[in-house]
């Protein structure tokens, strides 16, 4: 908005505080409060739920693929065939035979359920999930015979394991006897301790090779599915569904969205709440910009009066109040956005922080999935979040500087 000369000079007089004026600035630096808070408040917790969908995306399909080949009866006897035609499928990026079993690890009397996966060499090697936070010893170890497994940290924390301990895992679908059936135990040797960063999966994730998996399963050469990862995660659909005419005999073919369709429907709803209810300290701000701005009316009630009568327009005294209120809706936009990048920015030690006053953990992993406080700000959605602020401090300019237009200074100055 641009301003004349004396436009801007009362521009300025206006916004500093004036004698006998202290409680007009009070309520103005309300309002720009309220409009800094909103928008700190909005991005911060925007830019969080955004971190926590792309973390749990990232980190369940770099584990888990875009859609897995899941054999009828949990195994798939020609996996050879199923996974070059997957590989050869269009629009797939790669193929990954897997073998997963729940079952139970052992050490010093501890017992805990766990997920046993088994991955060739070669995928263990290249996965960024699993080689992204290796605690403790290597990846490199895991080779087929050599009786190396590589456990999650949660995991080895509640046996109370190290890299190099020995860790027992037990298949209840043993040997049958004629006493009934022997569960099967093999130890192993943890090699490697890794931290996902997903709770429920560093606290029962185990791997191994493949071929040791097999051993340990007896499921001789055959694997319990094929995960898949395509170009278009939100596409993968009609990508796999040629494969899955291929192999609607012997297989189902399940996507992300299908397997953790609860999960992200839940945040994609609770991302929508928290933008409507933070919204709503925007609009408390401007309705708190509506009320300093009438307080200041009144105030200058004599010197709009002056005003007209010197040539002052109507639409001169508009632009004046319509650019207070900008200015006070601007400002905090932009000190909001400073003040909630640099709370992103630290978030660990803000978080640690407030665990420390409150003595409570504030984000419990067990709960919230991931085990650091994410965060991803959007650029259209920041920009979005501006454009709100400022169009609502926009409107609630205009009921005072209307009523500020139109003062009469022949009612005002007639007893003057």
């Amino acid at each position: 908005m641009i301003l004349r000369a004396y436009e801007r000079a009362i521009f300025k007089r206006y916004l500093l505080p004036q004698r006998g004026e202290g409680f007009i600035f009070v309520a103005a630096a309300f309002s720009f409060t309220a409009v800094m808070l909103g928008v700190a408040a909005l991005v911060i917790v925007m830019s969080v739920m955004n971190g926590v969908r792309s973390d749990l995306f990232d980190k369940i399909v770099g584990l888990n693929g875009h859609a897995v080949v899941q054999g009828f009866g949990g195994r798939i006897d020609d996996w050879q065939d199923v996974l070059k035609q997957a590989k050869a499928t269009p629009g797939v990026v790669s193929a990954t035979p897997l073998i997963e079993q729940p079952l139970l690890a052992s050490f010093s009397g501890r017992v805990e359920g766990v997920l046993v996966r088994g991955m060739t060499v070669a995928d263990i090697r290249k996965n960024d999930v699993l080689g992204g936070k290796v605690l403790q010893g290597s990846l490199d170890s895991l080779t087929p015979g050599s009786g190396n497994i590589a456990l999650g940290s949660e995991l080895a924390r509640n046996l109370g394991v190290t890299a190099g301990s020995m860790v027992t895992i037990i298949n209840p679908q043993g040997r049958s006897t004629p006493f009934g059936t022997v569960p099967r135990e093999i130890a192993y040797r943890v090699s490697a301790i890794f931290e996902i960063g997903v709770y429920d999966f560093d606290k029962a994730y185990i791997v191994m090779p493949m071929e040791d998996a097999q051993l340990l399963l007896l499921t001789g050469d055959q694997v319990g599915m094929i995960e898949v990862k395509v170009t278009d995660p939100d596409k993968v659909g009609a990508i796999l569904q040629p494969l899955a005419e291929k192999v609607a005999t012997k297989a189902v073919i399940s996507d992300w969205r299908s397997m953790n369709a609860s999960l992200f429907e839940a945040l994609s709803i609770e991302r929508v709440a928290m933008f409507i209810i933070l919204s709503l300290i925007i609009l408390v701000a401007a309705f708190n910009i509506i009320s300093s701005l009438i307080m200041l009316v009144r105030a200058k009630t004599r010197d709009m009066a002056i005003l007209r009568t010197m040539g002052a327009s109507r639409d001169s005294v508009m632009r004046i109040f319509i650019a207070i209120g900008l200015a006070i809706g601007v400002s905090g936009t932009l000190v909001g956005m400073g003040v909630g990048f640099g709370l992103l920015f630290f978030r660990q030690n803000v978080l640690r922080g407030f665990e420390i006053i409150t003595g409570q953990s504030l984000w419990d992993p067990s709960i919230r999935f991931l085990t650091e406080l994410p965060s991803k700000p959007d650029p259209f959605e920041i920009i979005g979040i501006a454009v709100m602020t400022i169009v609502f401090s926009f409107l609630a300019t205009l009921y005072p500087a209307y009523k500020a237009a139109n003062t009469d200074p022949v009612q005002v100055l007639r007893y003057e």
